[in-house]
């Protein structure tokens, strides 16, 4: 007779597939977070409004593989800091969170406070995208945060920062603009890798609804 799985292993499949199923406020009182919600309030022509990367998203990334617990990732735009808050605490990598609007950084660092998983593993820094000085990282990753013309000005301290230290850099580009993919396949120094296909999780814009991955070459 086959022999079947121990009950351990049973018990941490039906953890798993019972945190897949979670809702947006479930994930949030899971990590002990507060991220539900868009907010407008800063809203201009060079800068997006906050609007929170869905959790179902956020657990086909982490399942996608491409990034661990080596990694350190760079989420700009990182508003409440619930990208940060999820992938630290499933998979164990550092997450810098880039965040421009000074009350939106206080409710992430708020957060922080109330994260009980990996608390050291994130980091909220106040700054203009396009003055963040790129040290170690080698995983970015984007939501629409701002217009291309900060997204240029991102992409070169990019390519600056891997010409001062050539390594494997990655940039995820969830939901991205026409405008974005347009800039992106101009720039010589990006490949596109592979794209994260999260059509099936929503009901409109299906052709938006994936992430989109590049590589430094």
């Amino acid at each position: 007779m086959e022999k079947g799985y121990p009950i351990y292993v049973i018990y941490d499949i039906l953890i798993l597939a019972g945190e897949r199923n979670m809702t947006e406020r479930e994930w949030d009182q899971k990590l002990h977070i507060d991220t539900i919600g868009r907010d407008a309030s800063v809203e201009d022509a060079y800068h997006h409004p906050y609007e929170p990367t869905p959790y179902s998203v956020l657990v086909r990334l982490a399942d996608s593989d491409y990034i661990n617990e080596e990694n350190i990732v760079v989420d700009y735009g990182c508003g409440k800091g619930r990208v940060g808050f999820f992938l630290s605490s499933q998979i164990d990598c550092k997450v810098i969170g880039i965040e421009f609007d000074v009350k939106i950084y206080g409710q992430a660092y708020d957060n922080l406070s109330g994260f009980v998983a990996r608390r050291e593993k994130v980091e909220f820094l106040c700054i203009g995208a396009e003055n963040y000085e790129i040290e170690e990282a080698d995983v970015f990753y984007f939501f629409n945060p701002f217009s291309v013309e900060i997204l240029q000005s991102v992409i070169g301290k990019i390519k600056k920062s891997y010409y001062n230290n050539p390594r494997e850099m990655k940039l995820f580009f969830y939901y991205p603009s026409d405008e974005y993919i347009s800039y992106l396949m101009t720039v010589s120094e990006l490949c596109f890798l592979d794209e994260i296909d999260c059509s099936d999780l929503f009901e409109s814009n299906k052709n938006r609804e994936k992430i989109m991955i590049f590589e430094m070459m």
